[in-house]
């Protein structure tokens, strides 16, 4: 089968009664240009191992081994699974890994362990897809280099600089570790079915310009997440009628001026309230 033919999909759909489930974000790549795209994004050599969460029909997984890499994919549709264990396996069965179950319930640990993987590229499903990303990108295992489709909004939510609307917990979250780069946005019609909105593909580059060691990127993301709750009130407001350890953290004491609101913040001055 033509993974990025629309026909071919829509055969292959007909053919066994399956129905794209839009709950799991089965919204299936049909572009060869936007495929390549992605290829070129995750940039690693033959032999490198890639992580790849919600596989689907296996378009971005055939096109990764065919570059070389050993791949390990996380599907979490049974029917989808046991047409890549029929399809992909017997052709790659000594760098093709498939693992069937819950991306949002891994063991993230266990899983980043050993050798751990060079990168992670997905269709992210729009439903759960930040929640996924967030839940990797926590951990201190994580890779080095991710790319992935997402919707247009959450993109520039992750890119999203200081000072700007869509500046929030998404955005400080990835850019404590990580270079944001929208690669290029992504139209409907290059999906079967297509999605209501627009994607684009994102690529994050690990950087080492954080001074924090985990438990204090840990700190920093939880007082990210409460700050960003209440978004439209000042730090000084927020904090000094927050619970422990948040209502502690003095502001000016970090240099930084009460009466600004969280969105305003730079990494270091996220990174100087947390010392605080």
């Amino acid at each position: 089968m033509n993974r990025t033919s629309p026909s071919d999909v829509k055969a292959w759909c007909i053919s066994r009664g399956f129905h794209p489930n839009k709950t799991l974000g089965q919204n299936f790549l049909i572009d060869r240009n936007i495929l390549s795209s992605i290829v070129e994004a995750v940039g690693v050599a033959p032999g490198a191992r890639v992580l790849e969460v919600g596989p689907g029909l296996g378009v971005m997984t055939e096109a990764l081994l065919e570059h070389g890499v050993r791949l390990s994919a996380i599907e979490k549709d049974p029917a989808l699974a046991e047409w890549l264990r029929t399809d992909l396996l017997p052709r790659f069965p000594d760098t093709f890994e498939l693992r069937e179950g819950d991306a949002l319930k891994a063991d993230w640990p266990t899983l980043l362990a050993g050798e751990g993987f060079a990168a992670f590229a997905s269709n992210l499903p729009y439903s759960v897809g930040t929640r996924i990303l967030m839940d990797l990108l926590c951990q201190e295992r994580a890779p080095d280099r991710l790319v992935m489709l997402l919707q247009q909004e959450v993109a520039e939510r992750l890119a999203a600089a200081p000072g700007t609307p869509e500046r929030g917990t998404a955005g400080v979250w990835t850019q404590l570790d990580y270079d944001v780069r929208i690669v290029r946005l992504v139209k409907p019609a290059c999906f079967w079915p297509p999605p209501e909105v627009t994607s684009a593909v994102v690529a994050l580059t690990r950087h080492h310009r954080s001074t924090l060691d985990a438990a204090g990127k840990a700190r920093l993301r939880a007082l990210a997440k409460h700050l960003f709750t209440q978004r439209r009130k000042q730090l000084g407001t927020v904090l000094r009628k927050s619970p422990a350890p948040f209502c502690a953290i003095q502001p000016a004491a970090a240099g930084i001026d009460p009466t600004r609101r969280a969105e305003t913040l730079t990494l270091p001055e996220w990174e100087a309230l947390v010392r605080n």
